[in-house]
């Protein structure tokens, strides 16, 4: 369940929604793109990681890092706290694409230091594994968006 959570907030909704609003309203593709994953991969994302994370700090202490250490929790709880903030802000960049987008590039940095920071982690469980590789989806897909932005004004 939570692989496919994941999936599709950093792969499945963001295309579906780029795909329709090229189609609908048109627009450059790396910027719509960009904005979607803002939304989804980090809005999304990282807004519902928090939840998680102050409600059931154990799944990501245990299920996702392999820590059995239950101390670790209180860390977690504040994790959840700065997931929910910069998940918050960066479910406007649709509706706010002036500046929303850009809202999103704290979490998006967030999102991409984690991803490349567990690529040299050895024996990750699938979770991590898909985690890992969805953080830096999302950062650069982005980043990518911002950077057209910028270039196009």
């Amino acid at each position: 369940m939570y692989i496919a959570l994941v999936l599709a907030q950093t792969l499945v909704l963001p295309l579906v929604s780029g795909f329709i609003q090229l189609v609908v309203a048109g627009g450059d593709p790396l910027v719509v793109f960009g904005i979607w994953w803002a939304f989804w991969g980090v809005g999304t994302r990282l807004f519902v990681a928090g939840i998680s994370q102050l409600a059931n700090p154990g799944r990501t202490t245990k299920g996702i890092l392999g820590i059995e250490d239950e101390s670790a929790e209180l860390v977690v709880h504040e994790l959840g706290f700065a997931n929910l903030c910069l998940g918050f802000v960066a479910l406007f960049a649709p509706f706010v694409p002036d500046w929303g987008i850009l809202g999103a590039l704290p979490g998006a940095i967030y999102l991409g230091l984690a991803g490349f920071r567990h690529i040299p982690k050895k024996g990750k469980n699938t979770d991590e594994v898909v985690v890992t590789w969805t953080d830096i989806l999302v950062f650069v897909a982005v980043v990518a968006g911002i950077v057209r932005m910028v270039t196009l004004s």
